[in-house]
């Protein structure tokens, strides 16, 4: 989370995050709310991945976002919400998947190698078997290397662009949280 804060912790300077974060919140006056939520995922650089808004027989309403925004804003964007909204409830988490990115991108590293050798030999190839063979192997490789560089962008982007789910709903009177 410091990493994610801004903070000069070096301690996951290089590490791989991935934050989330859960919150529900509650407001008087639902349009304003939900209005103010959505400027402030646009002012931190984000985007709405998903927004519903739903209105009940009693009167009131209630909306479900999934938030994405820049991890370099994930703790400021938490601490806003608090300001738009009466938070009753919020949890957030970070997994570090450092190993399994650096892993995929060395085997990426070694497949590109590998092609760059295959297409050597298939330069090289004289007989037509040889060159069936090795052109099927290129194939293999080639598929190899675009799951590998998908698999990186993925990642990336949950690394980049922490998620936020949010519930907001619309009460009366706003329940007693203690901070």
């Amino acid at each position: 989370e410091d990493a994610a804060s801004g903070d000069n912790d070096t301690r996951l300077q290089n590490a791989k995050m991935i934050y989330t974060a859960n919150i529900e919140a509650e407001t008087t006056d639902f349009e304003a709310c939900a209005s103010d939520l959505e400027t402030l995922v646009d002012q931190v650089g984000g985007y709405l991945e998903y927004a519903s808004t739903n209105s009940y027989s009693t009167g009131y309403r209630s909306a479900s976002y999934t938030a994405r925004v820049p991890a370099a804003q994930f703790k400021a964007f938490l601490n806003s919400v608090g300001k738009i909204g009466n938070v009753v409830y919020q949890d957030k988490s970070g997994e570090n998947i450092s190993e399994i990115y650096y892993d995929t991108e060395s085997r990426l590293v070694t497949q590109k190698t590998k092609l760059e050798r295959l297409q050597a030999l298939l330069a090289k190839a004289e007989n037509m078997e040889d060159i069936i063979t090795i052109e099927s192997a290129i194939s293999e490789t080639e598929y190899q290397v675009e799951q590998l560089t998908g698999t990186l962008r993925r990642y990336d982007a949950l690394v980049d662009f922490s998620t936020v789910y949010i519930s907001l709903r619309e009460v009366s009177r706003l329940s007693e949280v203690e901070t």
